[in-house]
């Protein structure tokens, strides 16, 4: 997946942690206006990591599809589809 295309991730609950089912992606931060830079963060072999805006952890669930994320309704989409 080119990096452009990275699937991104918000955290509207404000919860701790987000298990996803991918291990690089962009994290928003919460839905606009609240957003923080869309930045991309990628996991490598670790399992977790820790947005740096908003301290967010996210950690890769292998049983989790690339758009999927624990809790439901953290997976940003946007209307430009970027």
């Amino acid at each position: 997946m080119a990096r452009n295309d990275c699937v991104k991730f918000k955290n509207d609950q404000g919860v701790p942690e987000i298990r996803i089912g991918v291990k690089a992606f962009k994290c928003a931060g919460a839905s606009a206006p609240q957003d923080h830079p869309h930045i991309h963060l990628d996991m490598g072999a670790a399992d977790t990591i820790l947005c740096p805006y908003c301290a967010t952890v996210f950690r890769y669930d292998p049983r989790l599809g690339p758009r999927e994320a624990d809790p439901p309704g953290s997976s940003f989409i946007d209307d430009l589809g970027k």
